[in-house]
């Protein structure tokens, strides 16, 4: 069955929101515009990146999480916790110790999601072998990179990866385990601790009942419950299985790193992935096989849940790699077991939005960009933001298609208002001419009558 989205985790708190326009410069897919003095976003545009968060003065943008609360609804509560969530705590501290925290916060069990990454990257280099692959191929990890393939770029869909992120293989084999010890599938709750809000979006549409992950905490929520009472908790040397490979995800490279060697490149920072894909699109990495992409600058450690400052965080990253070098091997009876429950399958299939077509039909569509081009002629081209919109292009395809005026152009306005008083202007000029024609006729109407 076809899940319909109708979740995003980006919020506007308007009573915040001044109306400022930073954030529609930011918004890499134009989804963001100020009417009435206050911003709005187009829900279908929206990829839940997190950067009208970042760049907002107001704290007027947020992300919707759960909280820690709702692990209380379940018997047997799973923490996932994103590999970026070590390098939030200095690198000395054992991750053995912060996981025992999670448990001390209230979870029953705990499976790393950075594990999750290294049992996955072995069915990715499987993949890449099959020769029949559209390269590059485009990492599915990261959901806001794959959202903005499906809006701006729907021709690279048959590029994306088509296995399910890090998060969807640690949640599968989380609630297997917890299955297999006993409990209903039901009686188990699964939850991520995010670094970002296009995680939490990805989770509202997780599928089957094995699929299904129950809620997103955010990171810096469970930080702040844990980073005071780290000394008094006990370290669970057992509960941490993955090593340099999978906390290498938790930064940008880490992934095509856990690769291997090959022809794979990295790229962060969501306006820098967009330049990438303009030439994947138009084949100009064709000797690329693989690309990592990931929407915050630094990779997840760069997430608007973060806590740490991400340089700092990378340091802490770079320190744990060094400190766990170990790497448990994936036993291919491992893989062939993930692979027959579905672990490895994606819940949800890549869909092209098209949100940026002018028009579903041809002509018509061909029609409103020879207007937009009009347009554009008579508008400033400043791209100042003043009307509302993030660009003067911007602003042509919402006049279009009929959801703005030529006069929010501030420019265009003036120039309206200036011909505007000039008719004023002539049209008085014009009166006292033809009162004292009146007059004349009247004067010699009553000479004719004497």
């Amino acid at each position: 069955m076809a899940i319909q989205e109708i979740f995003h985790s980006v919020r506007l708190d308007e009573s915040k929101c001044k109306g400022c326009t930073h954030c529609i410069r930011r918004c890499p897919t134009e989804a963001i515009r100020v009417k009435g003095g206050k911003a709005c976003i187009d829900e279908k545009r929206c990829i839940d990146c997190g950067e009208c968060i970042r760049t907002c003065p107001n704290y007027a943008k947020y992300a919707q999480t759960d909280p820690l609360e709702v692990i209380k609804k379940f018997k047997y509560a799973v923490a996932l916790p994103a590999p970026a969530f070590y390098a939030q705590f200095k690198f000395t501290v054992p991750l053995g110790k912060i996981l025992g925290g999670l448990l001390k916060v209230g979870f029953h069990d705990v499976f790393e999601v950075a594990r999750g990454a290294e049992i996955l990257a072995e069915e990715i280099k499987i993949y890449l072998q099959k020769r029949d692959v559209p390269k590059p191929v485009i990492s599915s990890a990261c959901p806001a990179v794959v959202r903005l393939v499906e809006v701006k770029f729907p021709a690279l869909i048959e590029n994306l990866l088509p296995l399910d992120s890090p998060l969807g293989v640690a949640a599968k084999i989380a609630r297997l385990k917890a299955i297999k010890k006993g409990y209903n599938a039901d009686e188990v709750g699964v939850f991520f601790v995010t670094p970002c809000p296009a995680k939490v979006t990805e989770i509202r549409q997780s599928g089957d009942e094995l699929a299904r992950i129950d809620g997103a905490i955010s990171m810096s929520g469970i930080y702040s419950r844990l980073v005071n009472e780290l000394g008094g908790v006990e370290e669970i040397p057992q509960a941490q299985m993955a090593g340099f490979k999978g906390i290498g995800w938790a930064r940008s490279g880490g992934e095509q790193e856990s690769l291997g060697e090959g022809e794979y490149m990295a790229v962060d920072g969501i306006h820098y992935v967009i330049s990438v894909l303009e030439k994947i699109e138009v084949g100009e990495l064709k000797e690329v096989v693989y690309c990592e992409a990931q929407a915050c600058v630094g990779g997840c450690i760069g997430g608007v849940l973060s806590v740490q400052n991400p340089f700092v965080a990378k340091v802490n990253v770079n320190h744990l790699l060094k400190k766990y070098g170990h790497f448990t091997p994936i036993a291919e009876e491992e893989l062939r077991t993930w692979r027959r429950a579905g672990v490895f399958d994606r819940t949800r299939a890549y869909e092209a939005k098209e949100v940026m077509r002018l028009d579903q039909d041809l002509h018509r569509a061909l029609e409103k960009y020879q207007a937009i081009e009009k347009l554009l002629e008579k508008l400033p081209g400043l791209d100042c933001g003043a009307c509302g919109s993030p660009t003067c292009r911007a602003l042509a395809e919402d006049i279009v298609q009929g959801k703005a005026i030529e006069v929010d152009c501030p420019f265009l306005l003036r120039s309206h208002m200036l011909d505007l008083a000039m008719e004023i202007y002539s049209l008085a000029s014009r009166v006292p001419q033809t009162m004292v024609k009146k007059e004349e006729g009247a004067k010699k109407v009553e000479s004719q009558d004497s």
